[in-house]
This record gives structure tokens, sequence and C-alpha cells, in this order.
């Protein structure tokens, strides 16, 4: 008879028999000691804050561009691993990112996921991205919206190679496990329209204009910044930040995970005491409850993509500032 049918001894005289028994039928006591505890006072994370250079990610993917044709990588993308044991693609606990570059005349097939996805383009003059049959022009500065389940590629019909920033919410989905994917029956989704405007584009000079009249938190965590309107992908909070030259914002934390993508500019950002110089194309990554502050040597504008909107949702979301 199988050992979890015959039901746990009536007569254990000892507590380390009564583990011994549990154990047998995959039940374990709830008041004893772990190495790691179920509940504790404050989040903590293995996840280490992270810093990634754009020229020389950019460096790697012209070498990856000589020996990878779209035949052998779909996406030719260099993902940023946080460091942490077996972590194999996350950046934070709930984010992944990835450098992205397309080479001039080439053509991404298409597919679907259910995982959110955007695209902060670094520098590209002729890329364009099709969204659920829309293409819409990829241009250094834009910032791009692929939301889960919407049939998708992209292509370049420009004279250099395009680079950007991917941004992705999948190690959520793996933490959750609804994982799903799909390619295009057709390989490449017909085009239907053709626009330079379209809810899933955030073109750079309407984000310049509204950062012009963006105000500044009250508490001074972020400064001048402005919410991308993303109702399609409601996992992520998508800001974008305005730090004039020689602005420190006030020292803060937060139960999120944030990535800041450096659009323009200069600075540099101390998390939990280590500092990271920065430039454009940059990436930072900065996990939970982990004290940040940034200071900019250049007028600068900063994308951040956080998992704040679920943070909120779940009502887990705190943060104070010193």
């Amino acid at each position: 008879m199988n050992s979890k049918m015959e039901g746990i001894k009536p007569n254990i005289g000892t507590l380390d028999d009564l583990y011994y028994e549990l154990g047998k039928v995959d039940m374990t006591a709830g008041w004893i000691d772990r190495d790691t505890p179920i509940l504790r006072s404050q989040p903590t994370t293995d996840f280490r804050p992270m810093h990634w250079r754009y020229r020389q990610s950019k460096e790697a993917l012209d070498i990856a561009g000589r020996l990878i044709n779209t035949k052998l990588a779909e996406r030719r993308n260099l993902i940023m691993r946080n460091p942490v044991e077996p972590n194999d693609i996350a950046t934070t606990r709930t984010l992944v990112s990835a450098y992205q570059m397309i080479l001039p005349g080439e053509k991404a097939r298409s597919h679907r996921h259910a995982p959110h996805a955007l695209r902060v383009i670094i520098d590209g003059k002729g890329s364009y991205s099709t969204v659920d049959g829309e293409k819409t022009p990829m241009e250094t500065g834009d910032i791009l919206l692929t939301p889960g389940w919407c049939w998708h590629g992209h292509g370049h019909d420009g004279e250099e190679p395009a680079y950007w920033f991917d941004g992705l919410d999948v190690p959520l989905n793996h933490l959750l496990e609804p994982m799903f994917f799909e390619d295009h029956p057709e390989g490449f989704e017909e085009v239907e329209v053709v626009t330079e405007t379209s809810p899933y584009r955030f073109r750079w000079d309407n984000t310049l204009k509204e950062l012009e009249e963006a105000e500044s938190d009250i508490e001074g965590y972020y400064g001048p910044s402005i919410l991308l309107d993303a109702p399609s992908m409601p996992t992520m909070g998508l800001y974008v930040h305005r730090w004039d030259s020689g602005l420190t914002t006030r020292r803060y934390r937060s139960a999120t995970n944030n990535v800041f993508v450096i659009m323009q500019g200069a600075g540099i950002t101390t998390i939990e005491g280590e500092k990271f110089e920065w430039e454009r194309g940059d990436t930072i990554a900065a996990p939970v409850w982990k004290w940040i502050e940034h200071c900019s040597s250049k007028d600068s504008v900063v994308f951040r993509m956080t998992d704040e909107p679920i943070m909120k949702f779940a009502r887990y979301y705190r943060i104070e500032g010193d």
C-alpha cells in the first residue's frame, strides 16, 4: 500500500518522529525554524543592483550581426541577466531586459506571446514595427509597445543598423506560469495599416514636449515625470523622467522592481551605496527595497519600467524616503 494512504501513526511519541511521518505525506510543520523564514519584517532579494553599458553591448551586437542572421536568430538580442543562481534570464525578479539590433534590409518573422513587451529605440532610422497588422516607424527616442498576445514583428528599410532596448514581464509570467507562445502561420504578418501615429508608439518629439510641462513628484524621488498611457500593459508602469543637469533626487526605496534606460544625458545612480556612472543608452536595474538616488551631470531623459502596477493591485506597494 502507498505510504501516503496509510495515514499518520497514532502512537508517535516525539516531535522528530512526527516530522518524519509528516514528510512521508508531503507536509511540513509551520512552527519550525527555517533558513528562509516564511514571514519577514521587510522585503529581501538575492537580485543585485546592476549596470549594463550600451556602448559595450553595441559592440557585441555588431559582432553578432556578422555571425548570426535572422534564420539563426529571429531576434538578435543580448539578455541582461542578473548574476544570481539559478537565474538564467531575469534582470529583476519580475522583469527582463535586452539590447537588440537589426540590420538594414532584415525582417524578423511575426509571433505572439502572453508576456507584455516594449522597445525603447536608442539608435534607429528607417526601422519599423508591425503590431496586429499596424506598421509604425521605430525612430531614435521612440517607445513602442507590444501588448501580450498581439502579433508582432519588425524590419528595417534604412541604411544603418538599428538598436533598441527590449523590456518584458517574462519573469513574472514564469512565476505565475501562464506562458503561451505562437509563431505566425504565414511567417510574416500582413500589413493592414501604415501609420505614423499609434497608441502603441510614443514619439520622441512628443515625449520631450510633455516633459517640458511635467512637474516633479511632491516627495522629490523621481523629478519631473510623465506616465505613458498604456492600459494594454497592466503589469508594467512606464515612466519617463527629466533630470536637468545638477539635479539630485531624494533617496528612496520601494516595494517595486525598476529598470532605468538612459535616453539622453549622463549622471550617477547610487543603489544601496553602490555607484553606477551612466551615459546615453545604458541600463540600470534596481531590485525591490534597495535605496536609490540619482544625480545628473547633464540634462537627462530617463525611461523607467517598473512592476509598480502589479504591486499596487496586490496591495504590496510601499515607498519610503530619507
